[in-house]
């Protein structure tokens, strides 16, 4: 098996280097194929891998970077500021062909823009759009966009599901299920943008368009691409994890209010773990940047151990399934042509 190069942001996420590092370590143990490039302080890094093995140091290796972007800093800011950022030589790593893919826990809108001006869109992509797997009714949903994307337009709309279809072929779905998301499912109901949007995608020959699909109707399993644009998915996304971190503190506090309500909770103890691991953030952390000339995947900043390696995980399967080359070889047949111009 090939090796899988991956460029780790150490300096970004709310936890600082030592966890991003032992959950990259973590990662590094359990996947032989596995060789880390850690970006940020040498002298830090070095002391943090001091208990690897030999065999295992073989497969890491430490990048200088002497600056870091905080979590609050405006993205234009970091982009004309900070050249030597961890986060910015990263991405260079993977531009120069020495990574494959960047995992950075760092501010969002830094790493938007910043990997829009490193590796750049892959041609007929106005943007990158941020995506991730959704838990539904009978597996997953890629939902996107998660926030870099607040206002879009018809077409941008478009090339996302374009880019979502791709994203859920390589989870093994051979014809995904495309919709957009709306407030009602009649064609009359939606912003002009959405409408429009829907006329694209009802035209395209080789995307499976099934229509709107309403908030409830994504956990339903009712579409494999769900396509909204950044505002509306990343108040979805939050709006979910609030919801799920809620259900589960009231049920903590009803199985402890009373002797009966004890009893019941150890009986169903079991079965909500079990359901506590499959809808575990941590599990599926890890949103991917679509549309750039590269892999790059952004983890939640305040994401532990298991979150981390998580996100790495999801940039060891975007390597494996080649998901930049596949998504250009799309393009051409499923991105409107533009007209000619007359006498062309």
């Amino acid at each position: 098996m090939s090796a899988q190069i991956i460029a780790i942001d150490t300096m970004g996420g709310d936890f600082g280097p030592r966890l991003i590092v032992q959950a990259s370590i973590a990662c590094l143990k359990a996947t032989p194929s596995l060789h880390l490039i850690l970006v940020g302080q040498p002298s830090l890094l070095e002391e943090l891998v001091s208990g690897l093995s030999a065999v295992e140091r073989t497969r890491l290796s430490i990048a200088a970077a002497s600056e870091a972007i905080g979590m609050d800093e405006r993205p234009a800011q970091a982009l004309r500021s900070k050249p030597d950022s961890s986060m910015r030589v990263a991405l260079e790593l993977v531009r120069d062909g020495k990574a494959q893919a960047c995992v950075s826990g760092g501010n969002t809108g830094a790493l938007m823009a910043l990997s829009r001006f490193v590796l750049k869109t892959l041609p007929g992509i106005d943007r990158p759009a941020m995506v991730a797997a959704i838990p539904t009714h009978c597996g997953f949903c890629q939902l996107l966009d998660l926030g870099a994307n607040v206002d879009c337009t018809a077409e941008q709309l478009y090339q996302f599901a374009v880019m979502g279809a791709v994203a859920a072929q390589t989870l093994g779905i051979a014809r995904p299920r495309i919709a957009l998301l709306n407030v009602g499912t009649e064609q009359i109901k939606g912003n002009q943008q959405v409408r429009q949007a829907a006329s694209l995608l009802s035209e395209a020959r080789g995307l499976n368009y099934v229509g709107f699909v309403e908030g409830d109707g994504l956990y339903r399993s009712e579409a494999d691409v769900v396509v909204c644009d950044g505002f509306v998915g990343n108040a979805v996304l939050k709006s979910s994890e609030g919801l799920a971190s809620m259900i589960g503190e009231r049920l903590q506090a009803l199985f402890r209010s009373g002797l009966l309500a004890r009893l019941a909770g150890v009986l169903a103890l079991p079965l909500l773990r079990r359901l506590r691991a499959e809808l575990a953030p941590a599990r599926h952390n890890g949103a991917s940047f679509l549309g750039l000339q590269g892999i790059v995947i952004k983890s939640h900043g305040s994401a532990g151990m298991q979150g981390f390696q998580s996100a790495i995980e999801r940039a060891l399967s975007e390597i494996r399934h080649n998901v930049p080359e596949r998504l250009r070889g799309q393009l051409e047949d499923l991105l409107p042509r533009s007209p000619e111009p007359p006498g062309g």
